[in-house]
């Protein structure tokens, strides 16, 4: 007869250790999984990294990771910055990616960081990710996605941006909170497949400076600096749009090995609230699919899964914005959207009252 006391005592066990041996598993709290629908992601992995205390990073990553899992059928884990004591999610926690292990079997990762300082350890999984040439999609801060002393084999953690992605900070192009971005095709590149159905982006983030990228770089979007943050608003005229900076590339990075080779997407667009513009989503979706090998949809549907009422940008150290509204990383799940309150000092700007765009 078999005694059901040790077969209890052995599924316990089995429990323990499969939430010890397995991080993200482990880490489900701290992690926001979309499990994908069938569609022509075919389950393939995305890990979405978002922490960074200034353009809601933790609010774009929600809403992409569902229009990616539900209506593109790829399998999304979104991590976060977390108050490791409470599990509230705290941008401003420079030390804290809360299950990076899931880089471990994904097939891309997008990630919109801004200075994260990571341990040596949590590094080597972003390092060991790149070893296997595995793809890259960075947004906005991801150009200075980390700080600090960590670094594996031949990449420095601060090197990520430029080594990496092909660019690191280098300025604001335009007038911060006061002109938007409006993305301009790259006349030579208007086939490429990340292209498709993309021809209206706004950003009200404005324009990064970007003054690395050379000839092996594929330029799908420049950005012309617009006259204020209105959608509508047209480039300004003189100097500061000749040329205009890319605002959007492929790069093809040397891994930390510094043998293998891998394809990096990059736009220095990306704030939540440049993520209302459609096309914006849609070039991220389009980037998505081509960098796992897959044929890029004609016109993706990029639609909101939920509704989305991002935040506009700003550093916030108040904690009723922040910990203090108490959002944990499940109140971003699907069916939820959790409201949004704009920093102190925020500009006037039009996304609240363009209806449909929210919904």
């Amino acid at each position: 007869m078999v005694n059901t006391s040790i077969l209890s005592t052995i599924s316990v066990f089995a429990v323990a250790m499969a939430f010890t041996m397995h991080p993200a598993l482990a880490d489900h709290h701290h992690s926001l999984h979309f499990p994908a629908v069938d569609g022509p992601g075919g389950g393939k992995k995305i890990v979405l990294l978002a922490g960074d205390e200034e353009y809601r990073s933790e609010e774009a990553m929600p809403m992409l990771g569902k229009i990616l899992s539900q209506k593109h059928g790829f399998d999304c884990m979104v991590v976060f910055s977390i108050d490791e004591k409470t599990g509230i999610i705290d941008p401003n926690n420079q030390k804290s990616l809360h299950g990076l292990k899931a880089l471990e079997g994904a097939d891309l990762m997008m990630i919109a960081t801004r200075f994260r300082d990571l341990s040596d350890e949590e590094f080597a999984i972003i390092g060991r990710f790149l070893n296997a040439g595995k793809p890259v999609i960075g947004l906005r801060t991801a150009t200075h996605a980390f700080r600090g002393k960590a670094k594996f084999e031949s990449l420095a953690c601060a090197e990520f941006g430029l080594k990496i992605l092909g660019e690191k900070w280098v300025s604001h192009h335009g007038s911060h909170k006061h002109q938007g971005a409006r993305g301009v095709v790259e006349e030579a590149n208007k086939n490429h497949p990340v292209l498709n159905s993309v021809a209206d982006v706004f950003a009200p983030s404005d324009v990064y400076g970007v003054v690395h990228l050379g000839a092996a770089d594929t330029i799908l979007l420049r950005g012309a600096v617009t006259e204020n943050l209105d959608p509508a608003s047209k480039p300004i005229p003189g100097d500061k749009n000749n040329p205009m900076m890319a605002l959007a590339w492929l790069h093809e990075y040397t891994a930390p090995d510094g043998a293998t080779k891998g394809t990096a997407f990059c736009t220095t667009a990306g704030a939540a609230v440049d993520l209302v513009s459609e096309d914006l989503r849609r070039i991220v979706v389009n980037a998505a699919f081509h960098l796992t090998g897959l044929e890029v949809p004609e016109k993706a549907d990029v639609d909101y899964v939920d509704p989305y009422y991002p935040s506009f940008f700003g550093f916030v150290k108040t904690e009723t914005l922040l910990k203090g509204a108490g959002l944990k990383p499940a109140d971003y799940g699907l069916g939820k959207s959790p409201p949004a309150s704009d920093p102190p000092r925020s500009p006037a700007w039009p996304f609240r009252e363009m209806g449909p765009a929210l919904k």
